[in-house]
């Protein structure tokens, strides 16, 4: 079992930035990526970025160029830096972990993001 806590989450004018992280704790030797998942309100869950264990990244497209995932794998923990928010980026964020089948760990509680325009 991985216990994933976020935090950073907030309020925010359209143009600035926020950073997201999420520390996991519990059985973290069977992690091999950890991502961040978003959900607006009438919206289903979407992938935003995700990192492996060995540094991969993969990022959706609307947010490319803007956000970056990144992983400190000393303090078990993931984050990410959200730059040039937009308004459409509003919703509560998620973080997960996957095991080396890509089998869901955990997920965190969720942190608000509001971007106000």
């Amino acid at each position: 079992q991985v216990q994933l806590v976020e935090s950073g989450g907030g309020l925010v004018q359209a143009g600035g930035s926020l950073r997201l992280s999420c520390a996991a704790s519990g059985s973290i030797f069977s992690i091999n990526a950890m991502g961040w998942y978003r959900q607006a309100p009438g919206k289903q869950r979407e992938l935003v970025a995700a990192i492996t264990s060995g540094g991969s990244t993969n990022y959706a497209d609307s947010v490319k160029g803007r956000f970056t995932i990144s992983r400190d794998n000393a303090k078990n923990t993931v984050y990410l830096q959200m730059n040039s928010l937009k308004p459409e980026d509003t919703a509560v964020y998620y973080c997960n972990a996957v095991d080396s089948d890509y089998d869901f760990l955990g997920w965190g509680q969720g942190t608000q993001v509001t971007v106000s325009s």
